[in-house]
């Protein structure tokens, strides 16, 4: 018996561990996608390839194995860079298939036709085609290999349609699966030099003012139990980039969270496990930290630490290089304690600042303003305990208020525009979250401009019954609305619309009603406290649009920091 190269990819995908895919199916790859789904993968179809894209890298990041998106040839390759370009720089695994035109139709227009291998390459590790049906096990094998290997990230596998539908006996197919799971490439250990292990126990030992600093690298690597065990045996404060958050709870004595900029001023010592210090650490250069903090940085990629030059480098997994650390330190331990002069420092200014926040998070303010709703939310989450929700936070305002006030108390709860800033992946993460960790409920906390990048995929969460509650935080446009500068209000098409405003009182909770979901429309805290208590209990798709005064936002970009 035969079977075709739709059946063999399915197949190569399966064995080689694929167990969800995401995508948008059409010529030349639907056929693709049921027998996957035949063959056991759950397949999550979505209506745009962006959003997709966006699922399969935060799956990749939730479960540390490549995500895997499908994509039709052509446009739908274009649409899916966005996922796969965001993933690459996120340096998350993450798998793109595309269908392709048939290769003896190459520069004769064919429908949809593109170089896709040239047009991949620039977001991705590795951009490789089957040109033969016989090609295809070795050619999935490579690109889940390779998004995984070193320094995770995006790899491209184009699938052209020629060889979709050649033919190959069931034996033979078998034959070339079994070679090439034989063959597969076993990750080699990393070897940490003892002596860089020992100056840098020697320099956190004899700094004045350490500071351990982790990001989302450390919680790709499931770094926090050892993480735990370096905090609390040394006593050093610790400070997690936003998608490091939960690592080590919010709440710990040590973190340092409420009082960055006093932690990352003083330092003299800064240990960073699996954060870059690029703009979201201020590139670590003054005036935001001091000229003479040595940087220990711990990094997967030699080319990172050659990149950005520090003190000392330790090329590593996370977890691993904070494991031998650990077990340097247990030979000679040493700790700063409660009453250290730098522990004391910045505990005070935490708790000063946290009680600051607190007396404006109190208020009930109404019209909604950010801090009121963003505190109510944050209650309704701490109510439901453990396991943790999954906290997706996408907008200018709304992410920065909730990067303040939401608290993150388990590991790889917490998904953002992360690395690059990038709007519209919210509902593609409350996907992937819902997929990848079907335990958790999942809570995104949206501003209207970002909900509505992927707005038409609660659709998908209604097909899908996926436990996903969207709050969008709805003032009426990007920032809040019509922002303009009288000298800005003029020209021949001054009546229009400001450049930042949507349609005023949106009712975006009616969208999900649409397709069988349920809506929310709220603007008083007992109301918001119901929809949320009714939602967090149903477990079930819905928005609840929250009603923010427009005049409460401000412009954002990069983040703020002011603790």
């Amino acid at each position: 018996m035969e079977i075709d190269g739709n059946v063999l990819a399915a197949k190569s995908l399966v064995r080689f561990g694929v167990r969800h895919m995401f995508g948008v199916v059409g010529i030349p790859v639907t056929s693709l996608a049921n027998r996957a789904v035949a063959l056991g993968v759950r397949f999550i179809a979505f209506h745009n390839e962006q959003s997709a894209g966006y699922a399969a890298s935060a799956y990749g990041y939730l479960t540390a194995t490549p995500g895997v998106f499908l994509t039709v040839s052509g446009p739908g390759c274009v649409h899916g860079l966005a996922g796969l370009s965001n993933a690459s720089i996120n340096t998350w695994p993450t798998v793109l298939i595309s269908g392709s035109c048939d290769q003896a139709d190459v520069g004769r227009g064919d429908f949809q036709e593109l170089n896709q291998i040239e047009a991949t390459k620039p977001f991705s590790k590795l951009s490789v085609r089957a040109s033969h049906i016989s090609e295809i096990p070795a050619r999935v094998a490579q690109v889940l290999e390779w998004a995984q290997s070193g320094r995770p990230g995006g790899c491209y596998l184009d699938l052209p349609t020629d060889v979709l539908h050649q033919k190959i006996s069931e034996s033979e197919a078998e034959k070339l699966l079994t070679e090439v799971e034989k063959n597969r490439a076993k990750p080699e250990p990393y070897s940490i030099s003892n002596s860089k292990i020992e100056e840098a126990v020697s320099l956190l030992r004899r700094a004045e003012r350490p500071l351990i600093v982790f990001g989302k690298g450390a919680a790709y690597a499931r770094a926090e139990h050892v993480l735990t065990k370096l905090v609390e045996t040394t006593g050093i404060p610790f400070l997690p980039t936003p998608m490091g958050k939960g690592l080590l709870p919010d709440t710990h004595a040590l973190a340092a969270t409420a009082a960055r900029s006093l932690a990352i001023g003083k330092c003299d010592v800064a240990l960073v496990v699996g954060a870059r210090l690029n703009w979201l650490l201020h590139f670590g250069e003054p005036p935001k930290w001091s000229k003479d903090v040595k940087f220990i940085l711990v990094d997967v990629s030699e080319e990172e630490i050659e990149l950005r030059k520090p003190h000392l480098g330790l090329v590593g997994d996370a977890k691993q290089v904070i494991e031998v650390l650990n077990k340097e330190i247990k030979d000679d331990p040493f700790c700063l304690g409660n009453t250290h002069p730098w522990v004391q420092a910045i505990s005070n200014k935490a708790k000063d600042n946290v009680a600051k926040m607190e007396v404006q998070l109190r208020k009930d303010v109404v019209p909604f303003n950010f801090l009121t709703p963003m505190r109510i939310i944050r209650d309704a989450i701490a109510d439901l305990g453990s396991p943790a929700p999954i906290v997706v936070s996408e907008g200018a305002n709304t992410m920065d208020v909730g990067r303040s006030v939401l608290v993150q108390t388990e590991p790889r709860t917490r998904l953002d525009a992360g690395t690059w800033g990038t709007m519209g992946v919210g509902l593609g993460y409350c996907i992937a979250a819902a997929v990848a960790s079907p335990d958790r409920l999942v809570v995104a906390v949206e501003g209207d401009s970002g909900f509505g990048f992927s707005a038409i995929e609660v659709e998908t969460l209604v097909r899908y019954q996926l436990p996903v509650v969207v709050i969008v935080f709805n003032n009426g446009g990007v920032y809040g609305g019509d922002r303009r500068r009288p000298e800005e209000i003029d020209g021949p098409h001054k009546g229009d619309p400001a450049p930042t405003d949507f349609v005023p009182n949106a009712g975006y909770h009616a969208l999900i009603e649409a397709f069988g979901g349920k809506g929310y429309l709220v603007g008083m805290p007992d109301e918001l406290k119901f929809a949320l208590s009714e939602s967090f209990s149903a477990r079930k798709p819905a928005v609840i649009n929250v009603v923010i005064d427009p005049y409460a936002g401000s412009e954002s970009g990069r983040m703020q920091h002011k603790n």
